[in-house]
């Protein structure tokens, strides 16, 4: 079977649909040329200028266009080549984008999609290793994806550019170069709220997002070797959450870890945590417990990056912890 790259998986989602669909076009900065990320690669030569626009380094003019080129019938897929840059064109996306629809009782659609690499662990320093899924799941009207697979990564986008609503995809940086199995068949789709579960087990439930789902896999595999045995829960979208396949794995197993890379500091862990206290409570054997990312900025070095980073390590000791019948501490600010 033939392999497919996640970095692939962003191009072939956006070649499937650009030539399904010709209203479907793609704007950024340097997506002509494949982007820094070389994820829009042989976009602009197979669909030409026309569909692939080079935009300015604004992020403010590229989320702008978007929203102008949604009202005027098409679908855009715009590129904000760092999701920390968000914070430089959040009146757009929160305050225009999020709302027209609901503002103009529906006269005014907006079928958009924003793409942008998420995520730490590489040492790109603060500016540009911030996770910021929360960002947008503070905000209604807007759609939140974030693949951990390849495979996942090309059917969600797929399904984004299809939806009628807005929708964020975020792609974490670290994953780029993970590989899979390509998908059968030259279209693929993946409906968007719908959680996958990674791996069966009885005894604890480990969720997770993006990057994470890795790390609750290889905590997964350490705890068998102790005879714990794990769910593995890959939410992959925050809008719509698949609360359901959530709660009926906790009222499994009992126990649940939330695996998320963002601050705890009301991090999205928080509301799944809500939603199973106020649904589950009394099916679960202990309290739900998070393991996140530090309340500080991003370091570069590799060393103190890694210290207020979730791990597999940290996901697997506060599973045991769990199992055990101690309450582990929360993760350190």
């Amino acid at each position: 079977m033939a392999q497919l790259t996640f970095r692939e998986a962003v191009a072939a989602a956006l070649d499937q649909e650009m030539a399904r669909d010709e209203t479907v076009v793609l704007l950024g900065e340097d997506v002509g040329s494949g982007g820094v990320f070389k994820t829009t690669a042989g976009l602009k030569e197979r669909f030409g200028p026309d569909r692939v626009w080079d935009t300015p380094i604004s992020e403010q003019a590229i989320a702008g266009a978007a929203m102008g080129a949604a009202t005027a019938g098409l679908r855009p897929v715009a590129e904000i080549m760092f999701s920390d840059f968000y914070a430089t064109c959040w009146d757009q996306v929160a305050n225009e984008i999020a709302k027209a629809c609901y503002m103009t009782g529906g006269q005014l659609r907006m079928p958009l999609v924003i793409r942008g690499t998420n995520g730490g662990g590489l040492g790109f320093g603060a500016q540009h290793s911030q996770s910021v899924e929360n960002w947008a799941m503070c905000v209604p009207g807007i759609k939140i994806v974030s693949p951990s697979t390849p495979d996942d990564m090309w059917g969600l986008l797929a399904a984004a550019i299809r939806d009628p609503e807005p929708v964020l995809v975020f792609e974490h940086k670290a994953l780029f170069g993970t590989k899979a199995e390509r998908p059968a068949g030259d279209h693929h789709l993946v409906p968007l709220g719908e959680a996958a579960l990674r791996r069966r087990g009885d005894d604890v439930t480990l969720i997770g997002l993006a990057r994470t789902v890795g790390m609750c896999e290889q905590a997964a595999t350490a705890l068998a070797e102790d005879g714990i045995a794990a769910d593995v829960i890959d939410l992959r979208c925050l809008v719509p959450l698949d609360a359901a396949t959530v709660l009926a794995s906790a009222r499994r197993t009992g126990r649940v870890v939330i695996v998320e890379e963002n601050p705890g500091q009301l991090g999205w862990g928080a509301a799944v945590a809500a939603i199973l206290a106020e649904e589950a409570f009394h099916d679960l054997r202990a309290p739900v417990v998070r393991v996140s990312g530090g309340n500080v900025p991003l370091p570069v070095a590799t060393a103190m990056e890694a210290a207020v980073m979730p791990s597999a390590e940290k996901v697997a000791a506060a599973a045991r912890g769990l199992t055990e019948g101690r309450i582990p501490a929360a993760t350190p600010a």
